[in-house]
């Protein structure tokens, strides 16, 4: 089976609404996405820090019972678990403060094996802090040169938007690295003070990167791609109770979508059919809209026993057709 290796911070998030905590659970960009992973069966590693404390043992044993590999989560000796508070508008989208022991950034981790097609997925500021710069650049090299799929999710919060100058470097290495490009309105107005997809992508990302995915909360999504491909979907309707992990399980869909629609990195460099658009945009957006049905910032339980029954069906053809 291919794998997913996804890189990315470990927080706790402590959710409110109309001024009173409502919910705590264990969170971060990517960490989101690989918990939903792991609960639809997909084979999933995550590289990354969790502090010495009870909330960074309760992250790690959180991640082994939903079916993710937690070897690469380094834990050093004084470290604290960084919190993130969540607070939730009459919409329920969240709006969010950041507290982090920033001492503590190390990152020291033994790549895990990478092979041919398996899919890298990474983004936040997690993926432009220069200060594990060259953890995150070696894994991405690493990545590269075996073979894998990068995914990019841009994730630039307004709490970093003085950090800009300092990390547009790095941010513009890692659209050259990226296969796929996913951010959110939000992260280009923090960005580039630009709010228009078809802008964004023909100034600042096609140069670096041909596949863009551009979100807008409950709006369309517009997917821009190589020969000129331009598409907008319509969100998928749900009875949202939280946004928290909304564009993380996006990405998750997305990646989901790719394993079982057994997209290799070859078709990747070629160019995607639009039928490969719709059913991966698909996923995405059912990934996302079934993460706002909670206060959870991953896929039900019950969502991920029906993706991985229809993972391993897909899995039985695809034997059957190589045979």
């Amino acid at each position: 089976m291919r794998k997913v290796i996804g890189i990315g911070e470990t927080v706790l998030d402590i959710i409110f609404k109309d001024g009173q905590p409502i919910g705590a659970v264990p969170g971060g960009s990517t960490f989101n996405g690989v918990i939903s992973l792991g609960r639809c069966g997909v084979d999933v590693t995550f590289i990354s820090e969790a502090g010495n404390d009870r909330v960074g043992k309760h992250i790690i044993d959180f991640l082994r019972e939903n079916g993710v590999n937690a070897d690469n989560v380094s834990v050093f000796p004084e470290s604290k678990s960084p919190i993130s508070l969540a607070f939730l508008d009459d919409n329920n989208e969240a709006e969010y403060i950041f507290y982090k022991d920033h001492a503590h950034d190390q990152l020291e981790y033994v790549y895990p094996e990478i092979h041919q097609n398996d899919i890298v997925i990474f983004g936040s500021f997690f993926a432009v802090n220069p200060v594990i710069r060259p953890q995150v650049v070696g894994l991405l090299d690493y990545a590269r040169s075996h073979g894998a799929i990068i995914y990019y999710d841009v994730n630039f919060r307004p709490s970093h938007k003085d950090d800009v100058m300092r990390i547009t470097p790095n941010f513009l290495e890692n659209l050259e690295y990226a296969d796929f490009v996913r951010g959110s309105r939000e992260d280009f107005e923090t960005l580039y003070k630009m709010d228009d997809p078809d802008k964004v992508y023909a100034s600042e990302i096609s140069f670096y990167c041909k596949k863009f995915i551009f979100t807008n909360g409950a709006k369309p999504v517009v997917v821009h791609a190589e020969s000129g491909l331009r598409k907008t979907y319509p969100a998928l309707s749900a009875d949202t109770v939280s946004t928290v992990g909304a564009g993380d399980n996006f990405n998750a869909g997305f990646v989901y979508g790719l394993i079982l629609e057994g997209i290799t990195r070859q078709e990747v460099e070629q160019g995607l059919a639009e039928e490969q658009w719709n059913a991966l945009t698909n996923y995405a957006q059912m990934f996302s809209a079934d993460c706002c049905k909670s206060l959870n910032n991953y896929v039900s339980k019950e969502f991920g026993q029906r993706m991985q029954t229809e993972l391993k069906g897909s899995e039985i053809n695809n034997e059957q057709n190589n045979k």
